[in-house]
């Protein structure tokens, strides 16, 4: 059996990437897009996925879900998804950012990656 897709979602660059209000609850915000993911998985992929949300700053306290495991970055969000990447090997990966610098670093190791309307949903 193949390992599953390892999908890293940079919450604060998808979360950010629409002006509906999000910066009065960061939090909040990134819960709705945890719980969104947790409900719909990855649009548009059939495969199996790990999906992964990278969450810094004010939303670290954002809890995992069955189907979404939450990773609060120490430090800078960027570098702990680099880290995953890098951590993962030949596991394919693919990262949902819109960063242009945070792009070049993970294809620069291998991982695909897309923007935040794949899980803007």
């Amino acid at each position: 059996m193949s390992t599953p897709l390892l999908v890293i979602v940079d919450a604060a660059n998808v979360v950010g990437s629409v002006p509906d209000g999000w910066w009065r609850d960061r939090r909040g915000a990134a819960e709705r897009l945890r719980d969104r993911l947790a409900a719909d998985g990855l649009p548009g992929r059939a495969e199996p996925t790990e999906i992964v949300l990278v969450v810094e700053g004010a939303a670290r306290g954002v809890d995992s879900v069955p189907g979404v495991r939450v990773e609060a970055a120490p430090g800078s969000g960027d570098d702990r998804m680099v880290e995953l990447v890098a951590a993962a090997g030949e596991r394919p990966c693919l990262v949902v950012t819109a960063d242009r610098e945070l792009r070049r670093r993970v294809t620069d190791l291998g991982a695909e990656v897309t923007g935040p309307r794949t899980v803007r949903g």
